[in-house]
């Protein structure tokens, strides 16, 4: 006899973080799924922002937990957004390949959960998304083009980045070793405590030499990285690395890497050492490593910079969904 699907409603922290074990193993699950909907990454987000009511959705066959929508309702709007939001470059559902009945019981669950003219609001869902596939019975769906974030094709390495880029890397290499040499290594050599703490100094420190803050300056951001990164790294998730020239610290990178994709989400690097181009000698030694990991895609997250396409990435745009739920949706 078949198990029928049963969905159900997770509303406080300690019913959340009772999912992490299942939450991952569904995650795994889902080929087209990215670091940041796994709870290695949205369990330390939950823990350090909470900025509403929780409003998760999940929805099982018996035991087994077939999907998951990590949701909050946002206290001013009254709209349901994906924890994550802030800190993330991408957000999407879970939803296991072998269950197809299960997406459209999450869709029901998460018009429920709106309830009657509430909204979903979901930025950043990237391309191939379980999002998008879901049918919104009893709601309106409205796709917007969102921000770019562009991609680099990088299993031939260094080979896929534009000659002219090439050129630029050598040239930091150069510049590097008549400087007494560089050297990248693993964040793990150095505790990652204090590859944290250098990240923040570092990124700080390159933001205020242009009279800006950077994203680190805010004490709950810090908070959710000095979670989070444990957490990736015990997953396997992190790549993160940090750069020395002289023997002195230049440069720290902080990357995430999933199946065939790698993704540079921040760096930071010491104003001092500009002209040997820190951030240009690190995403060079991180494209060379995640095409020697197998990766075939390299990801340069949000944001429409020219360093980005100088490296060969190309456009890769996101959409913002928001579904309005009718007074006759579930």
């Amino acid at each position: 006899m078949t198990v029928a699907l049963a969905k159900c409603a997770i509303e406080d922290a300690s019913a959340l973080q009772g999912l992490a074990a299942e939450w991952d193993a569904l995650w795994r699950r889902c080929p087209d799924a990215t670091p940041f909907q796994s709870p290695s990454w949205l369990l330390p987000w939950w823990r350090s922002f909470a900025p509403g009511e929780l409003a998760t959705v999940a929805v099982r066959r018996g035991r087994r937990l077939v999907a998951l929508a990590p949701l909050y309702r946002d206290p001013t709007a009254g709209s349901l957004l994906p924890l994550g939001v802030s800190v993330s470059d991408f957000h999407d559902v879970l939803i296991d390949p072998d269950e197809p009945a299960a997406g459209p019981a999450l869709a029901v669950a998460m018009l429920s959960a709106a309830g009657p003219d509430g909204r979903i609001v979901w930025p950043d869902v990237p391309p191939g998304a379980a999002l998008q596939h879901l049918f919104w019975r009893g709601g309106e769906a409205e796709w917007h083009v969102g921000e770019t974030a562009p991609e680099l094709a990088c299993a031939a390495g260094l080979e896929s980045v534009p000659a002219a880029q090439r050129r630029k890397l050598r040239m930091a290499r150069h510049r590097a070793e008549r400087r007494g040499g560089a050297a990248v290594v693993e964040a793990t050599r150095l505790g990652l405590d204090a590859w944290l703490e250098a990240l923040f100094r570092l990124h700080g420190a390159r933001w205020r030499s242009k009279g800006g803050a950077g994203v680190l300056a805010d004490d709950a951001v810090r908070a959710f990285h000095r979670q989070a990164a444990p957490a990736l790294s015990e997953t396997g998730l992190l790549d993160a690395t940090a750069l020395t020239i002289g023997g002195r610290l230049a440069g720290v990178y902080y990357g995430l890497r999933h199946g065939a994709t790698a993704y540079a989400y921040l760096s930071g690097f010491d104003p001092e050492f500009e002209r040997e181009s820190p951030g240009t000698l690190l995403l060079g030694d991180a494209i060379e490593r995640a095409a020697a990991a197998g990766c075939a895609r390299f990801s340069l997250l949000r944001g429409a910079e020219d360093y980005k396409f100088r490296w060969g990435a190309a456009d890769r745009h996101g959409h913002t969904l928001v579904v309005t739920a009718g007074r006759d949706a579930p």
